[in-house]
């Protein structure tokens, strides 16, 4: 999860659609506008380009005409985080509202090896953050035998990813010997720590967790 910038003003037709009495909250443009400001990602586990893709209210709108038809409500989800979610985590962390520092307060770890798990700290005792953090343990994880199978799917491509972006890095340390080469080198590495890349907050925890690495490549966290 990493925080982004939701684009305004919302949509004209979800005030007309409001007014329906069977309205339609995925109206207009409103899904293009979702998947480029949520950079195409589900905003809970990050995979990229989902198959699954669900227009989920941040708040349970139970009914709430306001919240079910409200811009700010709606995010970008796939469907395994969406049915994880469901109404059990009410208070989590909103990746849109800036003040909520995500990259800070939760830590993402998985190591480099098949059949690990993943690890998720929450750094900050409020309970939003314990909240989040048991969630995307739920995600990653598994808490059913179904849930655990998508789990394990979503785990390899994370494994996937991590491993290229590492490769990439071993390069740029300790193969590039010619400034072009380490210059194509960092364009990659720019590219995995920026917000619309697959899976970003493991990769910049790589980052976060290395001294020399954090001060050369955090200033592409954007």
């Amino acid at each position: 999860m990493v925080n982004v910038k939701k684009s305004y003003p919302a949509p004209k037709c979800l005030a007309e659609e409001k007014k329906k009495k069977n309205g339609d909250y995925k109206c207009g443009n409103v899904l293009e506008r979702l998947k480029n400001d949520f950079k195409n990602k589900c905003y809970i586990c990050e995979y990229k380009c989902p198959s699954t893709i669900n227009v989920e209210h941040f708040v349970p709108h139970r009914g709430d005409k306001e919240l079910k038809f409200d811009w700010v409500n709606l995010f970008w989800a796939c469907g395994h985080c969406n049915n994880t979610k469901s109404d059990k985590y009410d208070n989590i962390l909103n990746c849109t509202n800036s003040e909520h520092d995500l990259v800070n307060w939760i830590r993402y770890e998985m190591k480099p090896f098949p059949k690990e798990k993943v690890n998720i700290t929450a750094l900050r005792d409020d309970e939003i953050v314990k909240n989040t953090a048991q969630l995307l343990d739920a995600v990653y994880n598994g808490t059913t035998p179904l849930k655990k199978m998508e789990s394990s799917n979503i785990r390899k491509s994370v494994l996937d990813e991590i491993m290229k972006f590492q490769a990439i890095l071993y390069e740029y340390c300790f193969e590039a010997s010619h400034p072009e080469e380490k210059n194509e080198c960092l364009k990659h590495l720019e590219r995995h720590l920026k917000t619309s890349s697959p899976f970003t907050s493991f990769k910049r925890w790589i980052i976060r967790e290395n001294k020399e690495l954090k001060k050369e490549f955090e200033q592409f966290f954007d």
